[in-house]
């Protein structure tokens, strides 16, 4: 299917068919697709928590319980899930790492391109560190373009998934140690096949008109 057919098929899965799983294959250009997002200024400000096992995905369940219960079964019926998690910070030490994997993969064939995108780089963390104060929320930011890059990409393989909000954070945070490695869990993807009793997939899609989106000048 071409791009807008994949946007068009794809759904919030709510319910998935535990008995069927993605092959390898075709997890790993899920994989690749969140490896190859992009993000401000190349950031990538994220790290990702991959259940693909049952065990796996019981331990990504301790972040659905309580308030948040509904999302369990979604979790644990789904094949593969994600937890997308940002950085706590983000200094220059860590920019200049992005600038020598930039320079081992040949993007500075003049040294001086080097130093320009260190300078870029921290021209813009700082606006947020100093300016508007809100670099943890940039950080999140990024981590939801990759979330709507791996969904559409998702639905061309012929995937189907889910973003869920709805978790604990603290509980995710606390089973996986990521405040030590300096990480917090934001948000995950369920990865599956819809279950044919899933009401939402037989619903029609719903979005606002093109008139009330677009403005062309």
């Amino acid at each position: 299917m071409d791009i807008v057919e994949a946007a068009q098929w794809r759904y919030a899965t709510k319910k998935f068919d535990p008995e069927r799983s993605i092959n390898e294959r075709d997890f790993d250009s899920i994989k690749d697709l969140l490896r190859w997002s992009p993000s401000s200024v190349n950031s990538q400000p994220w790290h990702f928590v991959i259940a693909s096992t049952e065990d796996g995905r019981k331990r990504i369940a301790k972040g659905t319980q309580g308030p948040f219960s509904a999302n369990e079964p979604k979790v644990l019926d789904a094949s593969h899930v994600v937890l997308f998690c940002a950085k706590l910070d983000m200094d220059e030490a860590y920019l200049e790492s992005i600038t020598d994997v930039e320079a081992q993969d040949g993007r500075f064939p003049d040294p001086a391109g080097k130093d320009m995108a260190n300078q870029v780089r921290a021209f813009y963390l700082n606006i947020h560190r100093t300016q508007l104060k809100d670099t943890p929320h940039w950080m999140e930011k990024q981590l939801y373009l990759n979330m709507g890059n791996v969904l559409l990409g998702a639905g061309a393989l012929g995937i189907d998934a889910v973003p869920i909000e709805g978790i604990d954070p603290n509980a995710l945070n606390q089973e996986f140690g990521l405040i030590e490695q300096g990480y917090t869990a934001v948000a995950l993807i369920a990865f599956g096949y819809r279950h044919p009793d899933d009401f939402n997939a037989k619903l029609p899609k719903s979005r606002l008109s093109e008139t009330e989106l677009f403005t062309e000048v």
